[in-house]
């Protein structure tokens, strides 16, 4: 490990390692920074950890790129290329819907393509497809081109989005919006689950986020070979390559403050960590409620973060079968026989429903290696009411995992139960306990109007000064493009290196 007794950078602790802390830590690495990455679990990633049971390898979290140009920005920053560490293969088709009555199809970056589907399903609705991808291209280019990666810290730069946001009716739902474009109702869900990706209630999630169906076209979905934790791993290989250290085991309790400014942080082991400036990827209501729990605090009160509105909760089991399941796709979205009651159970009742849909990763679909010879490795996630809801998932996890078998055999993968291998999984427990993400949620804040842009905890801190917020929980939200676009607004916030030295 690099000695970094006698380097005379400015200190910079993050706290987190998962996609938007290494990006962070890159980014102000390459800035001039002497960077510490703090990991309270074993290994890095964060929500992108990698678990290895059996043989198999299971990404725990995110399993999908669909803005690559965001990491490669980072491997330049490096002198180097992505392409150096880590391989990406581009999905074809990105995924297959399968809805209730058994019809399916497959999405696709072929324009082509895709409108035959539309075609297939509901030929009335061609029209509306088209002026939907018009439309999806131009929210794109405001929402995501212009705004993901600037700082929203000023009630100025609100206004000066409003424009837009009244042009392009951000103000509407991405369900109500979807619903000008398509008649037939497996087509509205086709083209408006996609906030559940990161977060979202479609019902309630501004119409912004239809910017998704242009973002998968235009770069592509793509698999990192090796599952996501190849491409954690060439990260942490940047930041060491910066003689920047990331240390895990190192579980942050406190960040201590002096006069209103954040001075470092306190591990749980008592150790204390001087810095100029933190970072925290830490979920963003647990970074304030707890980490700068002693800090009086004017905005993010605890107050006001019990009031806030948190995303949904996951359900996720990693299974490993000893035979190939060849007929199943990389990934499936299996539609259960409710959409909008459904959400409307999640998030807002907070109720654990007897019917659900789920999403299917099969990454040996693509990346045999993954499990061992002659065999398949399967994540299955089930969207699932935060913890506020009540539930003891001590007591409901095993009945609510053999109702997914079952569902599964019944559709896609009949006989699955002879064949599992190997188990674990994942509740809105383990992400409260294991994760420290308040109420169990998987994506930090829900991402709606009012919980979005300003309106969101900033990239710089409004409590403590030399404090910045990465991840989910800030801006833009939560999502791999979305998390990356957090650890660049602080090119515009964090000064360089040699200039930060020279100022104290």
């Amino acid at each position: 490990m690099f000695d970094t007794t006698e380097d005379p950078r400015p200190h910079a602790v993050v706290i987190g390692s998962g996609f938007g802390g290494l990006a962070a830590a890159v980014r102000l690495g390459a800035r001039g920074w002497r960077v510490t990455v703090l990991e309270k679990l074993d290994a890095p990633g964060g929500r992108a950890y990698v678990f290895r049971q059996d043989g198999f390898v299971f990404d725990a979290g995110p399993t999908i790129i669909t803005a690559p140009y965001l990491l490669e920005e980072l491997w330049r920053l490096c002198g180097r290329r992505l392409s150096d560490d880590v391989a990406l293969r581009p999905m074809d088709p990105f995924y297959s819907i399968r809805f209730p009555d058994g019809s399916e199809m497959a999405c696709t970056a072929d324009l082509a393509a895709t409108r035959a589907e539309v075609a297939r399903l509901a030929p009335g609705d061609l029209d509306g497809f088209d002026r939907f991808i018009r439309d999806s291209e131009r929210i794109y280019d405001v929402a995501f081109g212009d705004l993901a990666d600037q700082p929203f810290h000023s009630i100025g730069a609100l206004l000066r989005a409003a424009p837009d946001l009244i042009r392009l009716q951000g103000y509407r739902t991405v369900f109500g919006k979807v619903g000008d474009y398509f008649k037939d109702k497996r087509l509205r869900i086709a083209f408006s689950f996609h906030p559940l990706l990161i977060g979202g209630n479609p019902m309630t999630t501004t119409a912004y986020y239809c910017l998704i169906a242009h973002l998968e076209r235009l770069h592509g979905v793509h698999y990192a070979m090796g599952g996501m934790g190849a491409l954690v791993q060439g990260l942490v290989g940047l930041i060491e390559g910066q003689h920047g250290v990331v240390r895990c085991n190192a579980e942050v309790t406190e960040i201590t403050t002096r006069d209103g400014r954040a001075t470092g942080v306190r591990l749980a082991s008592g150790e204390r960590i001087d810095a100029d400036v933190v970072v925290s990827n830490a979920d963003v209501a647990w970074t304030y409620s707890k980490l700068l729990g002693a800090q009086p605090r004017k905005r993010w009160t605890d107050g006001k973060l019990a009031r806030a509105r948190f995303s949904m909760g996951l359900f996720v089991w990693y299974f490993g079968t000893d035979r190939r399941f060849e007929e199943v796709g990389h990934h499936t979205i299996l539609l259960g026989p409710r959409y909008e009651g459904l959400l409307h159970d999640i998030f807002r009742r907070k109720h654990l429903a007897d019917d659900f849909s789920l999403y299917l990763h099969r990454p040996t679909a693509t990346d045999p290696s993954l499990a061992p010879p002659g065999g398949d490795a399967f994540y299955v996630l089930s969207p699932v009411p935060h913890l506020g809801g009540g539930q003891d998932w001590t007591q409901l996890a095993e009945p609510y995992r053999a109702k997914i078998l079952a569902r599964l055999e019944e559709t896609v993968l009949p006989g699955l139960g002879r064949h599992v291998v190997t188990s674990r999984i994942m509740t809105p427990l383990d992400f409260r306990d294991r994760l420290l993400s308040v109420n169990g949620a998987g994506f930090s804040l829900e991402p709606q109007l009012f919980q979005s842009a300003w309106f969101r905890p900033h990239n710089r801190s409004e409590e403590v000064e030399n404090l910045f917020l990465v991840g989910a929980g800030t801006h833009p939200g939560a999502g791999v493009p979305g998390v990356i676009s957090s650890a660049k607004v602080l090119d515009q916030l964090v000064p360089e290196g040699a200039a930060f030295k020279a100022k104290v």
